[in-house]
């Protein structure tokens, strides 16, 4: 039962980081019950603006690493939720 729940989150990650691939990260953590998770959440979406204007000063020609930086915070800001959400109901 452990593999199958293994592999269905990762298959959960896959998906929701495809279908996230042009949208800006959100601080949608609960700073009065997490604090933590959503100042880590927050320095996702500003990270994620920094690097849009990086992107924008220098013409959007930075080697495709700013791509692959911003496609990295948005699922780190999508397993920061995962992480609130198990503390949640665990």
């Amino acid at each position: 039962m452990k593999t199958f729940a293994v592999g269905a989150l990762a298959l959960a990650t896959l998906l929701a980081a495809s279908a996230s691939q042009a949208q800006q990260p959100v601080q949608n953590v609960n700073p009065y019950r997490h604090g933590n998770l959503a100042q880590a959440q927050a320095l996702t979406v500003q990270a994620f603006s920094s690097l849009t204007s990086a992107q924008m000063a220098n013409n959007y020609d930075l080697g495709g690493h700013v791509g692959r930086a911003k496609n990295l915070l948005r699922q780190a800001n999508i397993e920061i939720k995962w992480a609130a959400q198990y503390a949640n109901y665990r």
